[in-house]
């Protein structure tokens, strides 16, 4: 992959009245980009605040702290039983708090193979920081 890395940098005309352009890119900010492990292992956040980290094939989801924020104290939380087949973008599960409730939308395809079964008894998990 190809990514414009760099700063832009302010072109001074002290002289000049106005700079057509203000701005710039230095030469040589084209660098090649490489994914390794590090990377791989980084949260993905989608427009809906889900979060996604793979390791090993296995992903693991979870929401946006300023979704939880946003929600306030979760007080009800509806997950997917282990071995249901999800798509992407499709609708798994949901929390419910004392001024809202939302819906759970799955960033990835793929089954189900564990859940966290302690947000079913103590769903105020959710507010709080791993």
């Amino acid at each position: 992959m190809r990514a414009a890395v760099g700063s832009l940098r302010a072109i001074s005309a002290p002289s000049a009245p106005c700079s057509p352009r203000p701005w710039g890119l230095r030469a040589g900010a084209i660098r090649k980009l490489r994914t390794g492990p590090a990377l791989l292992s980084v949260r993905k956040f989608t427009e809906k605040h889900e979060w996604v980290t793979t390791e090993n094939g296995v992903g693991t989801v979870g929401i946006s702290n300023f979704a939880q924020e946003a929600l306030g104290d979760v007080v009800y939380c509806s997950l997917p039983e282990v071995g249901t087949k999800l798509n992407k973008q499709e609708e798994f599960g949901a929390l419910e708090s004392v001024k809202a409730a939302s819906e759970l939308y799955s960033p990835l395809s793929g089954e189900v193979t564990e859940i966290n079964k302690a947000l079913a008894e103590n769903p105020g998990l959710v507010n709080k920081s791993c």
